[in-house]
């Protein structure tokens, strides 16, 4: 609980998967990619449930050996590529007060950002607790740097390359001159119940930011990914040492 309201931590982990076959189960560091979220959230003293949405038998046995409660499978009309995110999230509140059990926070964990910890979850719950006059919602976020719009590129004719937020390279802005822009990350989403049903998602005029570094950012969409994220596991305390 956090300031007496129940904390819901929902795992999505649907079995199809393109960018990465199996990718929710796929093993990093000896666990299934999807054993990771549940971790975090069991390790966070805020949430009341860890709970895994997913299609498979298979996948709900692994999350369960990893922590987390497989009270339904997802209906298939709810696991394929085109089904809007927010209907499986609404299933899985509705099966759970069908039962009795209410909450009245919703922490989305996904298996594709394994960098995301206890800490974390901690850190972006109790900004949004503090800030519910003015915010309903909280979204993980990380800087854009080299991948700023102000240093892209378009590709323009006879395969020449143009400037896209400036009419010549010679305005292109210094890095420390540009304006601080950031993109969703995927690292954590947290809403109230309440909102979410009625906002049908997360990124909204009453959302706030949660900032988070650029190596906890990574996700895992595509091999490469995996790879780095497996890289960044494996210096994980010298990287934080380095923040300190």
């Amino acid at each position: 609980m956090i300031g007496g309201k129940r904390v819901l931590a929902l795992v999505p982990a649907r079995r199809g998967s393109k960018g990465l076959p199996m990718k929710n189960v796929r093993p990093l560091q000896g666990k299934p990619l999807l054993a990771w979220p549940i971790e975090a959230a069991k390790a966070s003293r805020s949430v009341d449930r860890v709970v895994i949405s997913t299609d498979d038998a298979e996948f709900a046995a692994l999350a369960q050996a990893a922590g987390a409660d497989a009270p339904f499978l997802r209906p298939a009309k709810l696991a394929s590529d085109t089904s809007p995110s927010i209907d499986f999230m609404l299933h899985a509140l509705d099966a759970l007060e069908a039962e009795g059990d209410i909450f009245d926070y919703l922490v989305l964990l996904e298996p594709t950002s394994p960098l995301t910890e206890a800490e974390d979850i901690e850190a972006a719950l109790d900004v949004l607790a503090s800030r519910r006059e003015v915010a309903d919602a909280i979204v993980g976020v990380t800087a854009l740097v080299s991948t700023h719009p102000a240093f892209a590129v378009r590709l323009a004719e006879e395969g020449l390359m143009r400037p896209y937020a400036a009419e010549s390279f010679s305005q292109l802005p210094r890095r420390q001159d540009i304006e601080p822009l950031y993109s969703l990350d995927g690292s954590l989403y947290i809403s109230g119940v309440e909102a979410l049903r009625r906002e049908r998602g997360f990124c909204h005029s009453r959302t706030l930011p949660y900032v988070t570094p650029r190596w906890k950012s990574f996700e895992v969409d595509d091999l490469v990914d995996f790879v780095c994220i497996e890289a960044i596991l494996a210096q994980r305390s010298l990287i934080k040492s380095s923040e300190a």
